[in-house]
């Protein structure tokens, strides 16, 4: 079932009680944003991983900072080294640090520092199925979600997976926060759909920010 927004100002969002959505706060950072985005996939390309079940997912990804999040056949994981390269991840751009700071502050969580960034790369069609952020070491630190390139719909739930869901319309520059209470907050995206962005085409960018040692 699908849930309304709880109101809050046009550009800040209360989607849970500690989880904001922060319309637009990225727009600022976007060249600086694309150009780090450049330097990390030429180090670390975009590719699609495994799932422990053997299958490929649907959404390509890489990494930046010290710890990398990656999926195989043996399980869900983060590691310090790209295992396609077996070299340590590119390290986080300070302009990614900057934001997540802000968005995290804006949201009520001052002094995050992430060490982990995971970066989905989704075509028309690509989707994520609802789950919960367990492979973090601890659950202190909020999840901050950027969106970049073509619009999709993220779906956040409850604390188990069956249950009322809210679907959250994300554009382009949108950051989404969520921790404290709502930490474990089952979430996902929904398929997404054809369309085009003037700066990154046919294509949705993700950066997940997290701390994860």
């Amino acid at each position: 079932m699908q849930a309304d927004l709880f109101g809050g100002t046009p550009a800040e969002l209360v989607l849970a009680p500690q989880a904001k959505l922060l319309k637009g706060l990225a727009l600022p950072y976007v060249p600086r944003l694309l150009a780090a985005l450049e330097q990390i996939q030429h180090t670390a390309p975009f590719r699609h991983m495994v799932t422990p079940g053997g299958q490929a997912m649907s959404v390509a990804l890489t990494n930046c900072g010290a710890l990398g999040w990656t999926s195989d056949r043996h399980g869900y994981r983060y590691s310090a080294l790209d295992p396609d390269t077996r070299q340590p991840w590119p390290p986080l751009p300070e302009v990614l640090l900057q934001l997540a700071q802000e968005a995290a502050t804006r949201a009520g969580f001052a002094n995050f520092v992430p060490d982990a960034c995971l970066v989905n790369r989704y075509r028309p069609g690509a989707r994520l199925s609802l789950h919960q952020d367990k492979d973090e070491r601890d659950y202190s630190a909020p999840i901050v979600s950027v969106s970049l390139g073509i619009p999709a719909t993220f779906v956040l739930g409850g604390l188990d997976r069956v249950g009322k869901t809210l679907r959250v319309p994300l554009a382009h520059g949108d950051v989404v926060v969520w921790g404290g209470a709502d930490r474990l907050r089952y979430h996902g995206v929904l398929p997404v759909a054809q369309a085009e962005h003037p700066l990154l085409g046919a294509q949705r960018i993700n950066l997940t920010l997290r701390k994860a040692g």
